[in-house]
Formats: structure tokens, C-alpha cells, sequence
């Protein structure tokens, strides 16, 4: 038997989706921005994508920009900004991005920008009222992720939205969310979230890998990283890739369609997960019991050493028995450092390294939770105990 529970870090194409790409490669392969037939079929498809796209998150379709993932959509964001000032301003992010947002803003503050990480209580969550105390006469830019992908933490993203919007509008930050681990999980409404700029990622709702998109609140000024031809609303120069495109929007689509739905199923699914690994002494919950993403499931392990026993540990003794999780985010579940993201949020550095996520999705089933917890804590048992022989021995 084989369970594969890393939905956070990819998700399968669906059948649709791949049948969307194949029948544009076979009829959309012309360049959209050619006038003649073979360019307005494949410029067809690719609008049609753009529909989809956007009414999964309440848009306009002018509002949205493909992009090759959603790291490049972050990075469009932050430097799209940061590229319209001479002299380096004010940014605030929270200290649990992603490390498409950490690591450009940490270029930023090598060329002398001012960067404020607003500090996240212990279930990962910021506040309002510290944004409201962070903000400055030179901040340009508030990025808040939406849905932290290593622990499963909600942010308080329209009370956030509000801070900002309550600022005069002339000295008014612009306002962006990570929202790749939100969309096609949680309803999202750009226009009632009142916010100017929203990262999405293909491949985490049953699209293809390559494919990503930023929102941008008609009016947001952004410089391009990319020049060229002047495609995607001058902000994204380059032939798209219209078959990913089209199977990224039929995504979309079927994420749309299916949302409430899927929702409760895994809502479900992942309080059955938590209730049978939570009776386990060896693992303790990360990330905020109620305000969290529907299909995520992360632990800690509080008496492991960090060192014979990490959440790597973990994740290798349960690929061998056939199910797929990671430690952490999938991003840096190679590395051998306690998680940034835990040691944010209160962690020492040995139960930093400990942090385990499983994370459910379309093809989950019951009996698959069931399986995976059982063969989950029989492994804690048995790594503690040789934890407990190895320390002992010296």
C-alpha cells in the first residue's frame, strides 16, 4: 500500500487537467500574441485560462498575470515593488514567509532597505495591532502569507487588510499575500480581502508544475523582472506557455466548482488525522488547532534529541512503509537546520528540527488516515526507543 500525503508540497494533475493540456498542444500551439489563426486559438485558450484563473479568486481577468510558479509570482511582488524607489524604504513581512518571500526581502536589506518581520505568536499567527505599531511614513509593502505551508496557520488577513485600509490613501502600504497554499482550500475574494497583490501556484491544486499567477489590483504599480516583448500586461515578457496555462485554469476551474464540497471532506479527514495522532506522548500539534488550513496535519516531537531523531528520521522510516509526508516544508526538508519557522514561533533549536507535516488531499481516504497514524506512531515507538538504547549506551 502506498499513501501519499504531501499535498502541501505538490498535488497530482488531475485527469481533466492533463486532457486540457494535450488538447492545447494539439490546437493552441501557435504564439497568442500573433494576429493570424494559429495565434488567436492559442491566445483563446490562454484567455480562457486567465477566466478561470480569476474567478477562483473573486478577479477580474485583466487582474492576473501568469508566471512560471508561484516563487516567481513572489518575487514579482516584492521586487516588482522595491524596483520603483532609488532609495531603499520600508517593507514588513512576518517572520513565517515562505522562502520566496524571506529571501528576496533579504536581498533587499543587503542593498540598506529596512525590513520589519512581525513576530508571530506560538500557534504562528501575527496581529494587527503589531502591523499597525510596524507601519511607517516610508513603508511601501506589507506581505503576510496566507496560509503558512510548514505548520497550517490561517493568518488574519482581512483584520490586516483593514489596518492598511484605514490609512490614508496617499501614504497607504501596498498590501500582498502568499496565497499558494490557500487557494482551491479556503474561499478567497480579492475584492472583499480589499488587498493589491495575491501569489497562486498551479501545481498546489491538481494543475501542472510550471504555471503560476499573480493577482494585481488594477492601479498597483510594478516594475517587470523579465523584459522583452511586453506580455502579461507589460509585467511578464516571454511566449507563454500556453498548455500549462490551459491546464493551470482548468485547475482552476475544478477547484472552484468543487471547493465547499472538498473543504468539508478534508476538514473532516484531517480532525480524524489529528484525533488519532494526537493520543500519541510523543507528538504535540504545531500550528493553530481551529484557524488552519483544511487539509493540513503538522507535530512536533518535544523529547526527541534533534540529532539521532528528527523529523527526517521520520519521513525516511515512513517512505519505506509506502506514505509520503515531509519534515517541515518540503523546501527545506534536505537540510539539516532547525526550522526557521518553528524557532519563530518559540521553538528551541532541537525540537525546531523535529517538525513533521502531513497534508491531505483529492485521492485521501479515510482508510489512508487510519493506515498512515497507526504506521506513524508504531515508527515514533520504535525511533524513541532506539533514541532512548543509543543514549543510554554512552
Amino acid at each position: 500500500m502506498q499513501i501519499y500525503l504531501d499535498y502541501s508540497a505538490t498535488t497530482p494533475p488531475r485527469p481533466e487537467v492533463i486532457a486540457a493540456m494535450e488538447s492545447a498542444m494539439q490546437d493552441g500551439w501557435g504564439n497568442p500574441s500573433s494576429l493570424h489563426h494559429w495565434g488567436s486559438q492559442a491566445a483563446t485558450i490562454m484567455e480562457t485560462a486567465r477566466m478561470q484563473v480569476a474567478e477562483l479568486i473573486g478577479a477580474d481577468a485583466d487582474a492576473i498575470a501568469f508566471t512560471a510558479s508561484g516563487t516567481e509570482a513572489n518575487n514579482l511582488a516584492i521586487m516588482g515593488v522595491a524596483q520603483q524607489y532609488r532609495k531603499p524604504r520600508h517593507m514588513i513581512i512576518s517572520a513565517v514567509e515562505h522562502s520566496a518571500i524571506e529571501k528576496p526581502v533579504a536581498q533587499l536589506e543587503q542593498w540598506g532597505w529596512q525590513i520589519t518581520r512581525l513576530p508571530v505568536d506560538n500557534y504562528g499567527q501575527v496581529s494587527p495591532a503589531d502591523l499597525s505599531t510596524a507601519i511607517r511614513k516610508d513603508t511601501v509593502l506589507v506581505s503576510v502569507i496566507y496560509g503558512q505551508s510548514e505548520v497550517g496557520t490561517v493568518q488574519p488577513i482581512p483584520e490586516l487588510a483593514a489596518v492598511i485600509q484605514a490609512m490614508a490613501p496617499l501614504s497607504r502600504p501596498i498590501f500582498h499575500s502568499d496565497a499558494v497554499q490557500v487557494a482551491g482550500r479556503l474561499p478567497i475574494d480579492v475584492q472583499q480581502l480589499e488587498i493589491d497583490l495575491l501569489s497562486l501556484s498551479s501545481h498546489k491544486i491538481y494543475g501542472p508544475q510550471g504555471a503560476g499567477a499573480l493577482y494585481v489590483k488594477p492601479g498597483t504599480e510594478l516594475v517587470p523582472l523579465i523584459r522583452g516583448g511586453g506580455q502579461e500586461n507589460q509585467l511578464r515578457s516571454g511566449t507563454q506557455a500556453v498548455p500549462t496555462i490551459a491546464g493551470f485554469g482548468e485547475a482552476a476551474k475544478l477547484a472552484r466548482q468543487e471547493l465547499e464540497q472538498e473543504q468539508q471532506r478534508l476538514l473532516k479527514l484531517r480532525d480524524r488525522l489529528i484525533e488519532q495522532l494526537q493520543d500519541h506522548p510523543e507528538l504535540v500539534l504545531t500550528g493553530h488547532p481551529e484557524q488552519r488550513l483544511p487539509h493540513h496535519v503538522s507535530f512536533y516531537l518535544p523529547n526527541a534529541d534533534g540529532e539521532r531523531v528528527t523529523g527526517k528520521t521520520l519521513v525516511r522510516q515512513l517512505n519505506l512503509a509506502g506514505i509520503g509526508i515531509s519534515a517541515g516544508s518540503a523546501c527545506h526538508s534536505g537540510t539539516l537546520t532547525p526550522s526557521p519557522i518553528l524557532k519563530s514561533m518559540g521553538f528551541h533549536n532541537a525540537a525546531a528540527k523535529t517538525g513533521i507535516r502531513l497534508t491531505l488531499g483529492h485521492q485521501t481516504t479515510e482508510s489512508d488516515v487510519d493506515w498512515a497514524a497507526m504506521v506513524l506512531k508504531q515508527i515514533i515507538d520504535r525511533v524513541m526507543a532506539s533514541q532512548l538504547v543509543t543514549a543510554g549506551s554512552k
